[in-house]
């Protein structure tokens, strides 16, 4: 791991002794790390900091380590979380994982195996790539060139019509809402109406269904699915 490739380590201990130690091992392992004592700092650290992984003891003496990672996966639910604890019980385990953590390691602990966890963690957490062609039957869009196609004809789309049609895409086969719609393609601080997309979804509908047979369709009170037609969905599961 080159020094501009750190991975940012949140280490959260009580333990003065122990937050050195890792602070140190880490450190000396290639990662950048920030240290807090307690569950309300490592909320206020991780806010600042913006870890791309936490460490996280469970006994804390404010908040225990596992509320602290629900308030962190509520705030961003792909920061991955490696629990640090005394508790070794099955129950607790289990309890972890259900909190949002990612991996488990007991004390006493050896720093080499906390370092190895740390990264095989970070691996599995990274995001893969996501191909830059999406295709749904004979419709096709082209991520980087903004390019769509519906068999030999071109498509050409508004901005909000091409990141519409391509989370659909990206989603082929599963019902999305009108609030998942907003949130990906409108943003989260969208104040209009919701019923926007409604019309975008009939925009769509023009172009892409308008000669062909439809990928496009309404779950009337639920939302909204791209799919391949019916008969090429038979063909596929024979």
């Amino acid at each position: 791991m080159t020094t501009d490739e750190r991975a940012r380590v949140l280490v959260v201990d009580d333990e003065p002794n122990i937050r050195e130690l890792l602070s140190t091992a880490l450190r000396m392992s290639g990662f950048t790390v920030f240290l807090a004592a307690g569950g309300g700092q490592a909320l206020a650290r991780a806010e600042r900091d913006r870890p791309d992984i936490v460490l996280l003891d469970v006994m804390l003496p404010d908040l225990n380590g596992f509320t602290v990672a629900r308030r962190l996966r509520h705030r961003d639910g792909n920061l991955p979380v490696l629990f640090l604890t005394a508790r070794d019980a099955h129950a607790d385990r289990i309890a972890g994982l259900t909190a949002g953590g990612d991996d488990y390691v007991t004390k006493p602990f050896d720093l080499d195996e906390v370092v190895l966890r740390l990264r095989a963690v970070l691996r599995r957490s990274r995001p893969r790539p996501a191909p830059s062609v999406l295709r749904c039957a004979d419709l096709e869009v082209d991520a980087e060139t903004r390019a769509v196609r519906r068999g030999d004809r071109a498509i050409h789309l508004s901005p909000t019509e091409f990141n519409l049609l391509r989370y659909l895409l990206a989603n082929t086969g599963r019902v999305v809402g009108k609030t998942q719609i907003l949130d990906q393609v409108w943003g989260d601080d969208f104040g209009g109406d919701a019923r926007i997309v409604e019309s975008y979804m009939s925009y769509l509908r023009r172009k892409i269904d308008a000669t062909a047979p439809p990928l496009l369709h309404t779950l009337r009170g639920v939302g909204y699915c791209l799919r391949p037609p019916i008969d090429q969905q038979e063909r596929e599961t024979r």
